[in-house]
Formats: C-alpha cells, sequence, structure tokens
C-alpha cells in the first residue's frame, strides 16, 4: 500500500489570524470531522498554542489514535504524526495566503497506512480528510465570526 498525498484549496472570508484561531481551537477539530473522536491535549507551545495532542480517529471501520505535533508559523500550521498503530504517517500542512479581505487556505494531507486497504478506500479517506479540513474549517470560521 502506497502514501496517498492529497491537497485542495478554499477562499474563506476571513484575516490569516481568524483561520489560524479556529485551527488551535482544540473543540473545532472534533466539529471539523466526525472521524475525529476525541482530542486530548499532551503539550501546549510557551505561547498556549497546540503543541502535542493524541487524536482517536474512526474510518473505514477502524479507530486509530495516533499522538501529533504541531508546528505554528504566520502563514503555515503543519503536524506530523509521533506515533500511531494503523498508520506510517498522518502528516498535514495549512498553507495561508492573504487575498485582500479573504484567504486563500492550501490544505496538503499524506496518509500511510500500516494496515493493508484497497486504494479507493484509502483515496476515500484522504478526500473525507481534506474536504473535512478546508470546507468544515471554512464554515467553522465563519460561524465565529457571525457569534461575535
Amino acid at each position: 500500500m502506497m502514501a496517498r498525498n492529497e491537497s485542495k484549496e478554499v477562499v474563506i472570508e476571513a484575516t490569516p489570524e481568524e483561520i489560524i484561531d479556529a485551527i488551535a481551537d482544540p473543540a473545532s477539530l472534533t466539529e471539523l470531522s466526525g472521524a475525529i473522536q476525541s482530542v486530548e491535549i499532551l503539550d501546549r507551545t510557551d505561547d498556549g498554542r497546540l503543541r502535542t495532542l493524541k487524536i482517536k480517529v474512526k474510518v473505514a471501520g477502524l479507530t486509530d489514535e495516533m499522538v501529533v505535533e504541531y508546528t505554528w508559523a504566520d502563514d503555515v500550521v503543519s503536524w506530523v504524526m509521533v506515533s500511531g498503530k494503523l498508520q506510517r504517517s498522518h502528516d498535514g500542512r495549512y498553507t495561508l495566503t492573504p487575498e485582500g479581505d479573504k484567504t486563500r487556505v492550501r490544505f496538503d494531507i499524506k496518509i500511510d497506512p500500516l494496515v493493508p486497504l484497497p486504494g479507493f478506500v484509502v483515496s476515500r479517506v484522504a478526500r473525507g480528510v481534506v474536504d473535512a479540513a478546508t470546507d468544515g474549517l471554512r464554515k467553522r470560521v465563519l460561524s465565529v465570526k457571525k457569534g461575535r
């Protein structure tokens, strides 16, 4: 089974800071994806952002617990999987590009399962993650903006 790389772009009517704030909210992770069952914060950066998380996911009938480590910059949020039971890697990256009063968000992910799954299943899972990470993020950011 080969690793699967997927990416998608979406334009969000928000600033990069507002989008980063939404990504940094651990509650948003379970809202963004129905596959994420729970999130446990293991460590935070000095400024309070998420550094290390334990995430329980259920996809394609399989449940995995993985530990991911985040890296934060002004226009990039990325993470790498430190450990997981059913995956060799699950690494993601948001790249934010301001466009006037909106922001173009590119999301890239690499998923490499340990368990043998048909390629179409891995593709479907990866596309689901990408859709949740972009379209779901857009909905989350806009709902938070409306609530202010």
